[in-house]
């Protein structure tokens, strides 16, 4: 058992007292010390704009790349920043190029959003889709390697699976996937969304061709702070979803050539070139970005292992009180995490149960799936025992 104190550590992250908050999975609170950072950070731009972006950021921006990819196990060259993962997702989409004939393969348990991102691509390519069923409550990851592999093809241009999916919370064996799709000349592409402290990430040790995630879930950053790495020998496979000032290495804005040092040096603006090229959007907030570090050392001063500990001995207590109602549950006791799934009662009205849910100020997902309605719970370290007990009485009362 962990020796922090959770309940004081809880009282360091802005949550309404009225609402029993199981949702992190789709949107993480802020700590009071990272919203303070993002705010003095706004107030400096609101101030001074021109002063801000010309001066202040580009420091700033270097010191979130390299601290955000030491966390994430990469190099400051490798990162991109984006708005989400949805945004990292559609820059891979929009801006690789695929053979055609053939197909982009993912799992049958895929975001609905980004889903629809690679239907467009396929449409666009003169592509198909093709999915593969997951055995989501196997207790051993080679079995979702083996359904995998199976569906490859000598068709198979892509491969696009989550790291954790988004339904049940399951972790997926990514390292793995992505090695075999690399062995038949497979592009990967990892929906990282939950990944950072969800598990403990190293995104160099996936090896994914592009793996692109969320910090505004389980880092708690603001929202508006995501990434994508983009791993070796795909340095320049991608065109900008913006074409901005980034677009040519050589030139400032106002017309000046400047020299660079290389595609992956530091350049004056807080990046490289090969990274400006594809982040840069124009005048835009770049606030959640610069407050990823203040996120980092929130945690830090935990240590992940201990958070982690804690989530874990939270999906024991949440499998026991839920699972206690009768509902079967939805996520592999082995192969979870943070976010544990069950299943709701067939004749179950979704719309009706969301709303009987928040009545009563629980703030949790029901997820429909085209076979099964799910609830999901998200259980971070500032999660108490008592939410959980509180929504077992909800369901009791509105099932």
């Amino acid at each position: 058992m962990s020796t922090i104190d959770w309940g004081a550590a809880r009282r360091r992250i802005i949550l309404d007292p009225t609402v029993t908050m199981l949702n992190t999975g789709s949107f993480g609170p802020l700590p009071e010390p990272v919203f303070d950072r993002a705010t003095e950070l706004r107030r400096r731009l609101a101030a001074g704009p021109t002063d801000f972006f010309v001066r202040q950021a580009p420091p700033l921006l270097w010191e979130a790349r390299e601290r955000t990819a030491a966390f994430l196990g990469t190099v400051p060259h490798r990162l991109v920043f984006t708005t989400n993962v949805s945004a990292a997702i559609n820059l891979v989409a929009s801006g690789l190029r695929l053979n055609a004939p053939g197909e982009i393969l993912m799992s049958d348990h895929e975001y609905g959003a980004m889903i629809w991102c690679w239907e467009r691509v396929a449409q666009r390519q003169g592509l198909t889709i093709r999915t593969f069923p997951l055995p989501t409550m196997t207790t051993d990851p080679a079995e979702i390697v083996a359904s995998a592999v199976k569906a490859m093809t000598s068709r198979t241009r892509l491969l696009f699976f989550s790291h954790v999916l988004s339904p049940t919370g399951l972790v997926l064996p990514a390292k793995e996937l992505c090695a075999e799709a690399r062995r038949r000349g497979i592009v990967s592409v990892v929906d990282g969304a939950h990944a950072p402290v969800y598990v403990p990430l190293n995104v160099s040790d996936v090896n994914a061709d592009f793996d692109a995630a969320n910090l505004h879930q389980w880092l708690l950053a603001p929202s508006g702070a995501g990434f994508l790495v983009i791993g070796p020998g795909n340095e320049d496979r991608l065109q900008p979803l913006h074409v901005s000032w980034g677009y040519f290495a050589d030139k400032y804005p106002i017309g000046e050539v400047v020299q660079s040092a290389g595609p992956d040096a530091r350049d004056a603006y807080g990046s490289t070139p090969r990274t400006r090229f594809l982040e840069f959007e124009g005048t835009r907030d770049i606030c959640p970005w610069l407050a990823v570090p203040a996120a980092i050392d929130f945690q830090t001063a935990f240590g992940f292992d201990k958070v982690r500990a804690r989530i874990a001995e939270l999906a024991v207590y949440t499998r026991k009180v839920i699972g206690g109602l009768g509902l079967p549950l939805a996520t592999s006791p082995t192969l979870g995490g943070a976010m544990t799934a069950f299943e709701l009662p067939a004749r179950t009205s979704a719309p009706t149960l969301r709303k009987e849910l928040w009545a009563r100020r629980v703030e949790i997902p029901v997820i429909e799936r085209p076979t099964r309605l799910l609830i999901r719970v998200s259980h971070h370290f500032y999660t108490l025992e008592a939410e959980i007990d509180r929504l077992a009485e909800v369901l009791r009362e509105v099932l």
